[in-house]
């Protein structure tokens, strides 16, 4: 499962390269459809996938807002930060976590842990093709989406 983790976070980096491009104005625009903005639909993706991940370990959340992180450089440190911390609980996963059950303080529902890493897999693709789509607005290429030809490490 790792394997698509590195992938997501591989696709992420090449979009905060190519959002390196777009002025702070077109990053904050407001947007029809998707989580409403382009800085918005990156900081969103990567809350949500370290809150869930918290949840997971039996960790609290951590709340944030996204005004505290306003520039494209801001949410990128915070998705590298998050990053590494979560990466040590990911490499130490087994097939003996797939099953076990987990409730989080922002859900009444009951989950696996599998189920929650391939919801957080899920979750990332789903953003970043409407991010392909706005890109595509602003007459630019968008980052590929394709697997094949990436240097990924499969799950060992």
């Amino acid at each position: 499962m790792i394997t698509l983790f590195r992938y997501n976070w591989m696709v992420r980096d090449e979009w905060f390269e190519l959002c390196s491009t777009i002025s702070q104005e077109e990053l904050l625009r407001k947007r029809v459809g998707g989580a409403g903005s382009i800085l918005y639909t990156l900081f969103h993706i990567m809350d949500v996938e370290y809150s869930w991940i918290r949840g997971i370990q039996g960790k609290p959340d951590i709340p944030v807002t996204f005004e505290d992180y306003q520039s494209l450089q801001q949410v990128k440190e915070l998705s590298d930060f998050w990053r590494n911390e979560m990466l040590v609980f990911l490499e130490a996963w087994t097939s003996k976590c797939e099953d076990e059950a987990v409730s989080v303080a922002w859900s009444d529902g009951v989950y696996t842990k599998g189920e929650i890493l391939r919801h957080v897999i899920a979750h990332e693709i789903h953003h970043i093709g409407q991010l392909s789509i706005w890109i595509r607005e602003l007459g630019l290429q968008p980052v590929s989406a394709n697997v094949i030809g990436r240097p990924l490490r499969h799950d060992g």
